[in-house]
């Protein structure tokens, strides 16, 4: 297995698992993708059927790990998939199946289902990805002998998943800067309540996607990387995003009794890392109909799947919404679509990204670039608050299941794109819990709180308040490494 840079840099270069694993952009600003695409055969659906969670995980990854020995990759995911690990289940005892499937109903035809991705140690999808990501980290930092500062910027999940799976970790920093005073409560203080003196929160005076322009031009400043060691959990690290490819899988073998049948997914999506994960699964052959990629108000990605237009918004123009961890109005991930779509041709891929950094997006809608959209399976649609409290209400009311915000998003878009006799499965976002306000809003009680998350919010919190400078954060990052 060879990757490659959405931007062409190292053509014929040899870049394995291993060697992307610590970093996050390519050298020339890109995303790293494999040169091709596993497949994934009849015969193997038909194997991995069967398979708890873990061996799935070994399966799918070792397709995209070749340097890494079996019998190493096969206890990291072991020791990452556990029952005790994923056990905040809340309607069912399932916390072996690590992403338990719950069937809501059936409407207009077709089963809809929700996906649990929640049960993890901080009740979201994140921790999927993120666990895995942490044990990877420390099995070849301890390799190699070396260590890693990783700066992350997180909207909400991404920042309390990576930190609940680093810490401790030895060989490893972790520093995560967050929008000063722009995530919930529950959100907050479950990342600046850590005292782990490995763990650094930074609150950034302005948005997400400050912070996530902050990481981009540590990323892009060569040399500060080298001498800092720094790495990135941030969506755009592949390994993260293969991760996530595993729950596809097993969300379609939960749904269908036989690999002839057909499922379709809606991601909640504001970075297209999650949705992305869906696409490669069904580059790798999948049976999968549909990708529906829902949003909220801050609409930059179903705007390009309606009319193949990709216009980031401005600080001005991005809203601070219920759902918070979609409040992303530059999808980082998308390149790595972009660069499939436009039939993998770098030079194209790198004008169009520059577009976006001179003139604030591109257009594909005259090309039969954007024609291709349909052939993956891509489709989209927008919620609001309105839609998600009333979502959120009918979920409870009708099905007796609680759901939170962002969850809300995806089940009101997802029945915009019913096809009868094709299951179609919500990507469960996180647990209510971390949306309190919302859920009191909708149902008028408080939602459920799993035990281990009783008083949180009254602990102390560990932070510092930055302003939105990559210059402050790196001179921040040197005085402690």
């Amino acid at each position: 297995m060879n990757y490659i840079s959405t931007r062409g840099a190292g053509i014929g270069e040899r870049h394995t698992f291993s060697d992307i694993l610590l970093g996050g952009l390519a050298k020339d600003g890109g995303l790293y993708l494999p040169a091709e695409y596993p497949c994934v055969t009849a015969q193997e659906l038909d194997t991995w059927r069967s398979l708890p969670y873990a061996d799935l995980a070994y399966e799918i990854l070792r397709k995209f790990s070749d340097d890494i020995p079996d019998e190493d990759l096969r206890s990291l995911t072991r020791r990452t998939y556990t029952a005790s690990t994923y056990s905040n289940v809340r309607d069912h005892e399932s916390a072996s199946q690590i992403t338990p499937i719950k069937t809501l109903g059936v409407e207009n035809g077709t089963t809809v289902s929700l996906l649990e991705l929640s049960n993890g140690p901080t009740l979201a999808f994140k921790d999927m990805a993120m666990q895995l990501l942490g044990n990877l980290f420390e099995y070849t930092l301890a390799k190699h002998g070396e260590t890693l500062n990783i700066l992350g910027a997180t909207s909400g999940d991404t920042g309390s998943a990576a930190e609940y799976a680093m810490r401790g970790k030895q060989g490893v920093r972790v520093f995560m800067l967050s929008p000063h005073q722009k995530m919930s409560a529950f959100q907050t203080a479950q990342m600046f309540s850590l005292q782990d003196p490995n763990i650094f929160n930074l609150a950034v005076v302005g948005n997400f996607d400050n912070c996530q322009d902050i990481v981009k031009a540590v990323s892009n400043d060569h040399a500060f990387k080298a001498n800092n060691k720094i790495g990135t959990v941030n969506s755009i690290n592949w390994a993260r995003v293969v991760a996530q490819v595993v729950y596809y899988f097993k969300g379609y073998f939960a749904a269908t009794q036989s690999n002839a049948e057909r499922v379709s997914f809606t991601v909640p999506s504001g970075n297209f890392g999650n949705v992305c994960a869906g696409h490669i699964a069904r580059m790798m052959g999948l049976p999968i109909e549909q990708l529906v990629v829902a949003t909220n108000e801050n609409d930059v990605l179903d705007e390009f799947f309606r009319t193949g237009v990709y216009r980031v918004r401005t600080a001005a123009e991005t809203y601070h919404t219920t759902s918070p961890s979609m409040d992303i109005s530059k999808a980082s991930n998308f390149e790595r679509f972009v660069f499939d779509l436009l039939g993998r041709d770098p030079s194209r891929v790198l004008q169009l990204f520059r577009d976006v950094e001179e003139k604030g997006g591109f257009d594909l809608a005259a090309s039969g670039d954007f024609a291709r959209v349909k052939q993956f399976g891509f489709v989209s649609g927008r919620s609001s608050h309105a839609d998600r409290v009333e979502t959120i209400r009918d979920a409870f009311n009708r099905h007796g299941t609680m759901i939170d915000t962002h969850t809300a998003d995806g089940l009101k878009v997802a029945r915009e794109h019913l096809i009868p006799g094709v299951p179609m499965i919500v990507l469960e976002t996180a647990q209510p819990i971390k949306f309190g306000e919302t859920i009191r809003e909708a149902l008028q009680r408080e939602p459920e709180r799993p035990a281990a998350f009783i008083g949180m919010e009254e602990l102390p919190q560990k932070f510092d308040i930055v302003s939105a400078d990559p210059g402050v954060v790196k001179a921040y990052i040197a005085e402690r490494v």
